[in-house]
């Protein structure tokens, strides 16, 4: 690969790396595979780099390749090993009292998800990340009206799982 091409790439990924952080937060349960997932996502981003046509946004291939790399070995390690739960990471400034609502909140949706098969995770991740049902189509590989119908049969499959 030439310098220009890597020089590119590597701009590229420091610009977008915040995407492959969330994959990865919404695929693992702690730091180490958190790292390991990344080191692999953006393994897997060099490898297919030279074939990016950009037919596509940048951001929108990286997803696509984040996704499939993480689902991918997802289901490989659910054969085999099993993780533990996350444990929150809680910082208090200064000496105030900490409201661990938002966060509370957010341990809540991320058990819930994690409860979710692989698509209906990357349905989620591009949902909450404000993708438009055309964007999270063309991320997924699937039709539009499938998604819209996935993203509905999910929503409902939260509110049961959140509200028992």
């Amino acid at each position: 690969m030439d310098k220009a091409l890597e020089h590119k790439f590597v701009e590229l990924l420091e610009k977008h790396q915040n995407i492959v952080h969330k994959v990865c937060r919404l695929y693992t349960n702690n730091q180490e595979a958190h790292n390991d997932l990344f080191q692999e996502i953006t393994i897997q981003l060099w490898k297919a780099y030279p074939k990016f046509r950009g037919d596509s946004k940048f951001s929108t291939w990286m997803y696509r390749v984040g996704l499939n790399t993480a689902i991918t070995l997802y289901r490989k390690s659910k054969r085999s090993i099993t993780t533990q739960e996350f444990e929150s990471v809680q910082f208090k400034i200064k000496s105030e009292p900490y409201d661990d609502t938002e966060e509370q909140q957010l341990k809540l949706l991320y058990n819930a998800v994690h409860q979710l098969n692989d698509i209906e995770k990357a349905l989620v991740f591009l949902y909450l990340e404000d993708k438009n049902y055309s964007e999270i189509s063309e991320t997924l590989g699937i039709t539009e009206v499938n998604a819209r119908v996935k993203m509905n049969r999910v929503k409902k499959k939260l509110k049961t799982i959140l509200n028992p």
